[in-house]
């Protein structure tokens, strides 16, 4: 979903009708098949479900043409919202939805479920009034993945449908056309044909190993860096890659960030390796004495860090457990830290534009009412938020 289209847009209400028409067709065929969730994506909608059996290519094939037979039927999506009691009898075979439906019951909020032909769902909504507001010619189901139950490798894996839905069908045939284009510059096709990474069952999932022309490239992106950094009074720094636990537990990070972690067993200590570089930068910083004369302090660096991501969610080096990442903590005064980001931002403007990538930006301010979530004196937070 982007950010321009919010629930109550048509095309939202169209992906996520979509999604239920999907699950409707999937119950037919699988009389027998869990419900997960449903939800709308950006272009599109995916549902997942519990099966006795994976879903092939000509199983989205049979599911897509009996979702166009539904929406040629006029069928009416109605909510209606339920007490506790009547929800947990209308979903006892769908354990995820009596899941789903503790989570509402725990945190007071309304049970609502749509109705749409033989199709009753625990869901918020919204949706279309009746299914004539859905081209039937700007749906197609393009995919299955494998995705845990709420994210966690520790619940069972799901079967993924992936759809996309438009209003019309010069839309999704501009949709496929784009999508045709980018698989041709994947990244993954690209590294392969160029010999720039390749993976390893043996080294592990998600830990991309850079053959000699991905190095060249690294080290080529590395001493641009070091150029521009360097250039704006930037100092470089090199951290070794583990850390003892007890450095995360007092930097903050570790309630954040532990079931991310990778564990390391030391003879005497527990370590971990780093996550992030935030706490060795300060340390760094802490090593030597500083006057407020000297500040701002840059420490920059090209290095790694680790995470321990969810099998399902690797995907080439979009999203991996081994990034190798360009990174910068400046210690300054607060009289200074307008100009630093000045600077900063001109950095990453004209690293962006050498390489031809166009910039969007966004600020991630606080929320007062969730004080938990940051950290800092409320005063700096306003003087920092303040127009």
């Amino acid at each position: 979903m982007s950010s321009q289209e919010g629930p109550q847009d048509q095309i939202h209400k169209i992906r996520h009708s979509a999604s239920h028409l999907m699950a409707t067709a999937v119950m037919e065929f699988f009389p027998k098949a869990k419900l997960g969730i449903g939800p709308v994506i950006e272009n599109g909608f995916y549902y997942d479900f519990g099966l006795d059996r994976p879903l092939i290519e000509l199983d989205l094939k049979k599911i897509e043409k009996r979702m166009k037979k539904l929406i040629a039927q006029n069928i009416s999506f109605v909510r209606k919202e339920v007490a506790s009691e009547e929800a947990k009898k209308l979903s006892a075979a769908q354990p995820y939805k009596l899941e789903l439906i503790h989570d509402l019951i725990r945190d007071k909020k309304p049970i609502t479920y749509y109705v749409s032909g033989s199709f009753t769902d625990l869901c918020g909504g919204p949706h279309v009034q009746s299914t004539k507001e859905v081209n039937m010619d700007a749906i197609k189901l393009i995919s299955i993945a494998g995705a845990y139950w709420r994210g966690s490798e520790k619940n069972p894996m799901l079967q993924r449908i992936y759809g996309v839905a438009f209003e019309t069908k010069e839309q999704l045939d501009e949709y496929l056309k784009q999508r045709e284009e980018a698989e041709k510059r994947d990244h993954r096709r690209l590294g392969q044909e160029l010999q720039l990474f390749t993976f390893s069952d043996l080294v592990g999932a998600g830990l991309p190993l850079y053959l000699p022309n991905g190095t060249v490239l690294i080290r080529e992106i590395s001493a641009f860096l070091y150029e521009l950094k360097t250039a704006q009074g930037y100092e470089w720094v090199d951290i070794p890659h583990l850390a003892k636990d007890t450095l995360y537990k007092t930097s903050g990070h570790w309630d954040k960030f532990a079931n991310d972690i990778f564990h390391v067993k030391g003879k005497t200590d527990e370590f971990v390796l780093k996550p992030m570089n935030c706490p060795h930068h300060v340390m760094l910083y802490a090593a030597l004495p500083h006057s407020y004369r000297e500040l701002p302090v840059r420490f920059a660096e090209v290095t790694k860090q680790y995470r321990d991501e969810q099998t399902g969610e690797l995907h080439g080096l979009s999203r991996v457990r081994s990034i190798t990442i360009d990174d910068t903590h400046i210690f300054c005064r607060v009289d200074q830290v307008l100009e630093e980001a000045k600077t900063a931002y001109k950095i990453i403007k004209q690293f962006n534009k050498t390489f031809g990538f166009h910039l969007d930006i966004e600020l991630s301010t606080r929320d007062p009412k969730q004080p938990e979530k940051y950290l800092g004196e409320d005063a700096l937070w306003q003087k920092a938020q303040d127009p």
